[in-house]
C-alpha cells in the first residue's frame, strides 16, 4: 500500500491578503492627513535663501566686485532676491514678507562684508502662522527676532 502525499500550498490565505488591504487603507488615509495642510512655503527655506544671497552679496563685496548689494522684492506669486545679475525666487503660498523700511529693499554690503545700514533688519514672514528673520548690522542672517 502506497501513500499519498498531499502537495505542498504556499501563498496566503484569503483573511491574510483582506488584513493587508486594510492596513495599507489606513496608513494611506493617515498619511493623506498629515500632508494635506502643509502649503509649500517653508519658513526656513526662505530664511536659508536670504542668508544665501545675503553671503552671495558679501562674498562679491569683500572681492571688490561691482555686485555687492542684494535687493529683496516680492511680486505676486514669489520674493525675489537679487545679487548683481542673478536673481532667485521662491514661491510666496500666500504668504507675505513685511520689513519695517518697506520693500523692495537694497542692501549694499561694505568692503568689510557689512551691509551699509549699520542697523539690524527684521523680516518677518506672514500667513498661515507668523516667522521672523534677522539680518544683522555684521551681516549674519539668523533665524528669529533681531536681538538690540
Amino acid at each position: 500500500m502506497r501513500k499519498r502525499i498531499a502537495p505542498m500550498s504556499s501563498g496566503f490565505t484569503l483573511v491574510e491578503l483582506v488584513m493587508v488591504i486594510i492596513l495599507i487603507g489606513v496608513l494611506s488615509a493617515l498619511g493623506v492627513g498629515l500632508f494635506a495642510s502643509r502649503s509649500a512655503f517653508s519658513p526656513l527655506l526662505a530664511t536659508q535663501q536670504l542668508a544665501s544671497a545675503t553671503l552671495l552679496a558679501q562674498q562679491a563685496a569683500l572681492a571688490g566686485n561691482s555686485s555687492n548689494s542684494l535687493t529683496i522684492s516680492q511680486s505676486a506669486e514669489h520674493f525675489r532676491f537679487t545679487v548683481g545679475a542673478r536673481t532667485f525666487e521662491l514661491s510666496r503660498a500666500e504668504t507675505s514678507l513685511s520689513v519695517a523700511s518697506g520693500l523692495p529693499l537694497t542692501v549694499t554690503f561694505g568692503a568689510d562684508g557689512s551691509p551699509g545700514t549699520g542697523t539690524n533688519i527684521e523680516f518677518t514672514f506672514t500667513g498661515d502662522s507668523t516667522f521672523e528673520s534677522c539680518l544683522s548690522s555684521l551681516g549674519a542672517v539668523y533665524r528669529g527676532s533681531c536681538q538690540l
